[in-house]
Formats: C-alpha cells, structure tokens, sequence
C-alpha cells in the first residue's frame, strides 16, 4: 500500500480511501465489518463516511454500522484515519428550523456531537464540510471548529464540493486568525468529469489542501461492466452510457490492449496525478475492494496518458487561461 501527506499536515493517509456510503442500505451489516477488516489487512487506514449515509429514514445508520465495528476492538478504531460530514438534513425534529442543509455553530455542535455518539468514538481525524453554506459567515465557521479542535473532539477540517474561490476565502479567513484551516477538498473527479481541472485543483495545491476525488468510477460508467450493464445501477447511469457511449467503446478497447479492467485504468490514471491525494472507492463487497488494490501494479505509460486525454479531453488550461479567447 501506499501512503502520502493529507494536504499540509503531518498526517499519513493511505493511497485509497474506503469509502462507506454502501454500508447499510446496500452491503449488510457484517459484510461492510468483513470489507473493514479486509481494508485494513491491506493497508488502507483512511475511511470516509457521512453523518446521512443511510438514506431518507436511516441517516446516520452507516456511522452506526462504523461505531459497532469498531467497538469489536483489536485496534480499529486506532488503525484508522477517520473522515465524516456534516451540512445535510438529519431529519431530526430537535433541530427545528436548523433541521435543514446548511452549517451554523449551533448544527457544527449538535451534528458533531451526533457522529461521535454514532461512532462510538471521542474524536474525528477529519471534520468536513459536506458542501459550502453561503449564508454562513467564515469568523462564525472557523470558532466553532476550533473549538471542536481545542476540545480534542476533530483533528483537522475538510471541505466537499467547494468551489476554487470557495476554498480561497476560506482559507484567508483562516489564515487571519491563524488558524489551520482546510486540509482537504473532496471533488467529483474522474475522466469523465475533469472540470476541477480548471480552478478546484489549483486552488487547492495553491492553498496546501490534498484532493480526495468521489465517484473516481463516476457511478460505475468507469467500471468493467458499464458497457453491459453491471456498473449501470439507476436509470440516470443507464442514459449516461448512452450519452458517453463512444467515449466508453473506446475505453474498453484500450483496456483490452492493455489487460486491465477499466476501472484499474481510471483509478490509476488519477493516482499519476500529484493533486489528488486519495481517490475514495466504495466497494460492496470485499472482491470489489480486492479487485481495487490491482491499482498499485499497475504504472501508466505516458502514450497512455495521452491516449486517455484524447478519449476523454479535459477542459483545457487551468484559470484564468481556460477563458482566454
């Protein structure tokens, strides 16, 4: 396994992320333990869950899945680098108004208290952002985290789906009360979708932050069995293909030249990227996660490279050179 720096800190994460959002609604209970096990036989330390994953009626199950996993002892939780959300709906009543998306101090409190109880556990590696709240002031944002970081109860700060210009005020309003602020951005990246490219990518190696790219498979239209349908699981992947159909016919063909599964192929041209730091799987089952550890074998020449950006163009130069005429 491989292991890099999350972003600026001192803190090793391994090369893959286990990502946990199938754990209850999808993979049964001691199937998701078997896969936790499994994940960390092979190295991997870094898991990311969400307060909500569980689903309309079940947030915070997944979480609860992870607490009772680790409660079995044999130092899980100590093994692992550990990542949760916070931003959605939890569809408590408790919350009142503030039931809805959005952060404030007051829900950074009550929904972190909420994740750690679920846990099981009395602090969090890695606290993020579910998505930026832009009636949320930053000074208001960053007491309340560092406050969850005085009191020992989060280790670093995260944020998901930001904006390049996102991460940029964040961090100078970090920055003026000489705070740590965001270590990470997680991104919808992967080689059908490559607009990070333009200014979420820069601004966060501009800024120190380690990229940990979601849906790496784009929902499985990246897999082995996109183009027969085993990796189209709802109706919208199912025109997806339709709409990338050239795009993924090519693909298979070069996975074929080169003996491996694409979604090998996709994985592995995102780790030869120095910004990404960790791309985020989510296996439902453990030959899904073993199947993923083929990626560090596999090394991608740069004529692959290159045959990879004609297939699947980015969007170009990053910003403000993008918008050139």
């Amino acid at each position: 396994m491989e292991f890099t720096y999350l972003g600026r800190t001192g803190l090793k994460v391994s090369r893959l992320c286990l990502g946990t959002m199938n754990f209850g609604p999808e993979t049964e209970e001691k199937e998701a333990y078997r896969i936790m096990d499994a994940a960390l036989d092979a190295g991997i330390n870094f898991f990311d869950t969400a307060n909500v994953y569980g689903g309309e009626g079940h947030r915070g199950w997944t979480e609860e899945i992870i607490g009772r996993w680790f409660k079995l002892g044999g130092g899980r939780r100590e093994k692992v680098v550990l990542a949760t959300k916070v931003h959605n709906s939890m569809e408590d009543p408790l919350d009142g108004p503030n039931n809805g998306e959005g952060l404030s101090a007051y829900k950074i409190r009550r929904h972190l208290e909420g994740s750690l109880r679920r846990l099981q556990t009395d602090h969090i590696e890695l606290y993020q952002m579910h998505h930026v709240d832009r009636n949320a002031p930053w000074d208001e944002l960053w007491e309340a985290f560092e406050v969850a970081v005085y009191q020992g109860k989060i280790g670093y700060v995260g944020s998901s789906n930001f904006a390049g210009w996102h991460i940029a005020v964040a961090q100078a309003a970090a920055k003026e009360r000489h705070f740590l602020g965001l270590v990470s951005e997680q991104h919808l990246y992967n080689l059908l979708r490559r607009e990070a490219e333009l200014e979420v990518l820069p601004s966060a190696q501009a800024h120190g932050l380690g990229v940990i790219p979601w849906s790496p498979l784009y929902g499985g239209l990246l897999g082995r069995n996109a183009l027969t349908g085993g990796g189209a699981r709802s109706a919208r992947a199912h025109r997806e293909v339709e709409k990338y159909r050239p795009q993924l016919e090519a693909f298979s063909k070069l996975a074929q030249e080169l003996g491996e599964p694409q979604d090998t192929i996709a994985l592995a041209w995102l780790l030869a990227n120095p910004a990404v730091t960790a791309p985020i799987i989510g296996p439902r089952t453990v030959k899904q996660l073993e199947d993923s550890l083929r990626v560090f074998e596999v090394k991608l020449t740069d004529d692959v490279m290159q045959r990879l950006n004609e297939i699947f163009p980015g969007p170009g130069k990053p910003a403000p050179e993008a918008y050139a005429w």
